[in-house]
């Protein structure tokens, strides 16, 4: 029988498992200032390459070295980072260190896109394949999705879904570019992911991401700042990256565009000009945890109080798991008009849909419903209606020219259960929801809702929703601002949103105005103005008769 080869398959850079190494004296204290020092162990071992250079030893910038310190010391690190710093290589070469230097640890590299994860992971093995063979364990398994170590640790490449590591027992996770994970695969990840993370006492996730919207990631970072959780906030700015200086910002500037920049180096969680609300404005807009919340997806903020209008609208989805069914309740009695609860749920039946609704309205003041009736919302509005007796249910009719007008539901038997939504319908929501969100005319405070305008760009000529995400909350928003539009509306509350937000625009610019004075030019007559307010001029000899 022929000895083992030393080298896994043939790869002479790779150690085969069983194979022994006599240490020398030198090594066994490299081993241990290696095992105890990720930092130096990164500048002395590992190799990356280089666009301009090739294979080149990898020297951490100051701000590195930071990172990878932080992670070795916390167990939740979430960092927010700008493009090309290196943070996934910073990343991946301390996640090297840990399976290296710990048995039986299990990691797992998730992305985005399955190709993303893949791609780190080649970037730790080929690190690995340059380290000393001394220094390394013996491979078990050398695959593009995976790798197992001799000292029985193992590495996962895979992309970010709840099914991505649901059976796995992971004492690290890395979540690579999390912020552009969509945001309903980011909430059924950390649902099914949570429970095995806190099973343990040394388990560890590290969250790496630019920027991308006010989503699961802008949330877990902002609770980070604020202390609400046990993530341990990162933050490099572009200019702490050597070479890049006010010249470099300028020339990338040009090169592709100022929203761009703020995005991806500037690190701005809106920076894209194609939303349907100004990007100014959605950075300015809070959002603040519900007074109640259930599992099947209802958010209350306000409770309801007596002598308050309310008003629901209604989008309906198919309940199989793709649109969701979606629901907003507005307090109208006055302005600025607040979303006080939202409801939002991708598997609940449009035939036990309504009786949700109604529950939800009748505690509100028996509010004024409008249902959007485009595909199966009719239903809905049926069901309401014949079977739930619900009578506040607002009626649309269409008037040749006008278009589709609200209405009481009273005269002519053309009127129609609900709303539906048309090319035309959707521009005037659009718009008015613009004026009022923008003129601080209503206040929102949900995170889903805000998250949903944050994608709501412009697509040919209107707005829906950006790829990978939804838009049925905002569209319950669209829909009430349509409402404010209708003379129905005006009359009931008796408001024009669109006359005070003038008032309010023209008083603004006439508070802004230099008031008019007058200039003393030295000609003027010597008076004098008496108690009684009468005006005394002295008598000029000249001018008499």
């Amino acid at each position: 029988m022929g000895r083992k080869s030393p080298e896994y398959l043939g790869n002479k850079n790779l150690k085969a498992s069983g194979v022994h190494v006599d240490f020398t004296k030198d090594q066994i204290e490299e081993y241990m200032k290696c095992s105890k020092d990720p930092v130096y162990f990164i500048h002395k071992y590992i190799k990356i390459v280089s666009l301009d250079e090739g294979l080149v030893p990898f020297n951490l910038w100051d701000f590195q070295e930071e990172i990878v310190n932080i992670i070795r010391d916390n167990r939740f690190v979430i960092a927010k980072l700008p493009r090309q710093t290196g943070k996934s290589t910073t990343v991946i070469s301390y996640l090297l260190h840990y399976v290296l230097f710990n048995q039986d640890v299990n990691v797992a590299i998730l992305a985005n896109k399955q190709v993303t994860a893949r791609e780190l992971l080649h970037r730790l093995k080929l690190a690995y394949e340059y380290l000393p063979k001394w220094m390394q364990q013996g491979i078990v398994e050398w695959n593009k999705g995976s790798i197992e170590l001799e000292n029985g640790s193992k590495i996962l490449a895979s992309a970010t879904s709840s099914s991505a590591v649901r059976g796995g027992s992971f004492n690290c996770i890395l979540l690579d570019e999390f912020a552009y994970v969509p945001h309903g695969v980011a909430e059924e990840f950390f649902s099914s992911v949570y429970p095995t993370i806190a099973s343990g006492s040394s388990t560890k996730v590290i969250i790496v991401s630019t920027p991308k919207g006010l989503n699961m990631f802008y949330r877990f970072w902002v609770d980070a700042q604020e202390g609400r959780n046990e993530y341990v906030p990162i933050e490099v700015h572009w200019s702490q990256v050597p070479g890049r200086d006010e010249e470099w910002k300028r020339q990338t500037i040009a090169n592709t565009s100022e929203d761009q920049f703020l995005t991806e180096f500037e690190c701005d969680f809106v920076g894209s000009s194609a939303t349907l609300i100004s990007s100014h404005k959605l950075k300015c807009l809070p959002y603040i945890r519900p007074e109640v919340t259930n599992t099947d997806g209802l958010r209350i903020y306000e409770k309801p109080k007596e002598n308050r209008s309310y008003f629901m609208t209604v989008d309906t989805a198919r309940g199989q798991g793709k649109d969701y069914s979606a629901f907003t309740v507005i307090d109208a009695t006055e302005m600025p008009y607040r979303v006080v609860a939202t409801f939002r749920n991708n598997t609940i039946s449009p035939l036990v849909y309504p009786t949700s609704i109604q529950s939800i309205a009748k505690r509100y003041n028996e509010a004024h419903i409008l249902v959007e009736i485009n595909d199966i919302g009719g239903q809905v509005a049926d069901i309401l209606h014949a079977d739930l007796e619900y009578e506040n249910i607002l009626m649309t009719k269409v008037r040749g020219r006008k278009g589709q007008v609200l209405g009481g539901g009273f005269g002519s038997g053309d009127s129609q259960l609900g709303y539906r939504t048309t090319v035309a319908t959707k521009k005037v929501g659009c718009s008015a929801l613009k004026n009022m969100i923008e003129e601080d005319k209503m206040i929102i405070n949900d995170e889903n809702l805000i998250g949903e305008l944050i994608s709501f760009v412009a697509k040919k000529q209107s707005y829906e929703a950006d790829d990978g995400h939804n838009d049925d909350l905002v569209m319950c928003l669209v829909m009430f601002a349509w409402l404010t539009t209708q003379p129905y509306f005006k009359e009931v509350m008796s408001s024009d949103i669109r006359t005070d937000i003038y008032k309010d625009r023209i008083q603004q610019i006439e508070d802004e105005m230099v008031p008019f004075g007058f200039l003393q030019t030295g000609d003027e007559e010597d008076h004098e103005v008496d108690s009684v307010g009468d005006v005394w001029y002295p008598v000029n000899d000249n001018n008499n008769f």
